[in-house]
């Protein structure tokens, strides 16, 4: 299995790989849903504020995820985790782990000090995560479920807090994501 960098020859497949494990999971609705989001980011963010991964095996895209940018008051490098698909095929496996934990690496060379995500804590508490006051470190939006508002320190010493409202890319500013 090989982790590298999302490219743009990867668009189709990724599509495919997020709105096929949604629809499993989720249903059919969901499943079109996200894997419009994860077009959507694909072709509209910028790659200055876009780093996308995918895990391949024997030439297919078996995993995917993406980091797109965070903006607070606060001057620091963020980036929000998010989505994350593995194929159903896999699930178990430790192919999510792996690959979040390579995209981190990848992050933190490039000097990336906060990376954020919005899921189910056991499952990133394992690869770093842990829950994160929504009053210290702003998320986007209101959230439905505040344990789910998770972060890693990727660099050096953690400011206490971060002032001001955060801010994500175009196609996370929904507040029906949060």
């Amino acid at each position: 299995m090989q982790f590298r960098r999302w490219e743009d020859f990867d668009t189709r497949s990724v599509e495919r790989l997020f709105t096929e494990v949604f629809a499993a999971s989720e249903g059919a609705s969901e499943g079109r849903v996200v894997g419009a989001l994860a077009l959507q980011l694909m072709r509209e963010v910028s790659a200055e504020d876009l780093a996308g991964f995918v895990a391949v095996e024997d030439e297919d895209v078996i995993g995917s995820l993406f980091f797109s940018r965070m903006r607070f008051a606060t001057p620091v490098e963020a980036f929000l985790l998010s989505p994350v698909a593995i194929a159903t095929a896999w699930h178990g496996e430790g192919v999510g782990q792996a690959l979040i934990r390579h995209g981190l690496d990848a992050l933190r060379h490039q000097g990336v000090q906060l990376v954020c995500t919005y899921g189910d804590p056991r499952f990133y508490g394992r690869v770093g995560f842990r829950a994160a006051d929504a009053d210290a470190i702003p998320a986007p939006f209101a959230l439905t479920q505040p344990e789910g508002w998770l972060c890693q320190w990727l660099q050096g010493a953690t400011p206490l807090s971060l002032s001001g409202p955060s801010h994500c890319v175009a196609p996370f500013d929904n507040p029906d994501y949060w």
